[in-house]
């Protein structure tokens, strides 16, 4: 009888392990099929494109990418997305961390009901704060520049960073800051020479998020650096982006163009992905 038991459990732990790898397969396929078709279309000529789809390029080519790489205005966008999206996260780091620590180890009131405000802000739709940025954008005289996407990126990155760094300080064993106050440290050293050491890689992943939400934000770009092409970004200059002849719709270019655009976030993303993980679950269950 004992015998039929374990047997039936294994037979039981073997369909769960089956049912969910499955699962996992089917997720790992659906999520990374459009980026592998994308890669796909790009190796292919515009002849072999247009006559029938097929899984894997016949004759692959590299000259899509060579023609995006000589294209002057995509690597001018491509230094102002690095530029902006950069100075974006840096911008939110300094600021955000400030904030969460405020947050994280103050104790004042209405504290809780102030880091609830900063998320709340994430709420709300790009489309329905863009005419309120737009004439913010025109009073500063930044419109049609990197700046005005500087100016109203962290709109969206700073609410986000303020708390998952809230989350992080608030983690931070109190005895390590008691022991800076026993030696007569001041709130800024405790700040600045105590904590966020300990801070760095909750940072790095806040960080590399920031970046990576302003290295794809559209909207904001296309809306504030329409009248200038030689400040707009790549995500811009890709979907503006024209064929070599009249007529011509690149979707093969355009494909080898996102994929110079989104290789590195990936590369970027499986490195730091255990940190993106503790920092988005810090995040979400304390506080």
């Amino acid at each position: 009888m004992a015998q039929r038991v374990n047997s039936n459990r294994n037979v039981s732990s073997i369909v769960q392990r089956v049912v969910f790898y499955a699962a996992v397969a089917f997720i790992a396929v659906y999520a990374l099929f459009p980026f592998y078709w994308a890669f796909n279309t790009s190796l292919k000529t515009e002849d072999e494109m247009f006559s029938r789809a097929t899984y894997l390029p016949q004759n692959p080519t590299l000259k899509n990418y060579e023609f995006v790489l000589q294209d002057d205005t995509f690597l001018l966008a491509l230094r102002n997305s690095a530029f902006t999206a950069g100075t974006t996260a840096v911008l939110s780091l300094a600021v955000g961390s400030f904030a969460a620590y405020a947050l994280g180890r103050l104790r004042f009131r209405g504290r809780t009901a102030l880091l609830y405000m900063v998320l709340s802000m994430t709420m709300f739709p790009a489309i329905s704060i863009l005419s309120g940025l737009y004439t913010v954008v025109r009073d500063f005289g930044v419109f049609g520049t990197p700046f005005a996407l500087i100016l109203t990126y962290p709109v969206f990155t700073l609410p986000f960073t303020v708390w998952v760094l809230t989350s992080f300080f608030r983690g931070l064993p109190e005895e390590i800051e008691q022991a800076a106050i026993v030696d007569g440290a001041t709130p800024f050293q405790r700040f600045r020479l105590v904590l966020l050491p300990l801070m760095a890689p909750a940072l790095v992943t806040t960080g590399l998020l920031a970046f990576v939400s302003s290295w794809n934000e559209y909207l904001f770009a296309l809306n504030f650096t329409i009248t200038n092409p030689a400040a707009q970004t790549v995500t811009v200059a890709i979907a503006q982006f024209s064929g070599v002849e009249a007529m011509q719709e690149p979707i093969a270019e355009i494909m080898a163009a996102a994929m110079i655009v989104t290789i590195p976030l990936v590369v970027l993303v499986l490195i730091f992905q255990d940190r993106i993980a503790e920092g988005l679950t810090a995040g979400a269950v304390k506080g």
